[in-house]
């Protein structure tokens, strides 16, 4: 899905949500591409330099961005500076938390009723807009129409196993 954020701040940056069942890799990613340098910086076109937030399964921030190689020859590539925090298997999931938190009385995690009714004025138009669901291959990356939604920024960053 593409999203477009009616704001000064937002105006003209596309947001797009990737979500599916038995993809081949179970993990939350946030990917913020940068935009390129105006091609009077170079003779071919650059990758994008990007800034990943993973938040599931394992907390990780890292930075890519396009790099010289090594060596005499002016060739570049890909690297990504990756800060990452194993999880402690002895640690509650995150629904332990928010039961715990329910448990407790304490309602900093949960919405407030306005938040979660301004929410379902925003997505219920998408639920009931009379679109329906892609199939795609069990153990694929989804449908080819998701791949379309981006070909033009480039595709997706397929998230990796960590």
């Amino acid at each position: 899905m593409r999203v477009d954020i009616d704001s000064w701040r937002w105006k003209g940056v596309p947001f797009f949500i990737r979500a599916g069942k038995n993809l081949p890799v179970t993990a939350t990613d946030v990917t913020v591409k940068l935009r390129q340098p105006p091609a009077i910086f170079s003779e071919f076109p650059l990758p994008s330099n990007h800034v990943r937030f993973r938040v599931t399964p394992n907390l990780q921030i890292a930075i890519g961005a396009l790099v010289k190689k090594a060596g005499e020859r002016l060739e570049g590539q890909q690297t990504e500076l990756l800060i990452s925090e194993e999880s402690d298997p002895t640690e509650l999931g995150a629904y332990g938390e928010l039961l715990h938190d329910a448990i407790q009385g304490d309602s900093a995690r949960f919405a407030r009723q306005d938040y979660v009714e301004e929410s379902w004025r925003i997505i219920d138009p998408v639920l009931t807009g009379g679109g329906r669901p892609f199939s795609y291959e069990p153990g694929s990356w989804g449908p080819v129409e998701a791949d379309r939604l981006v070909d033009a920024i480039g595709g997706w960053d397929n998230p990796a196993a960590s």
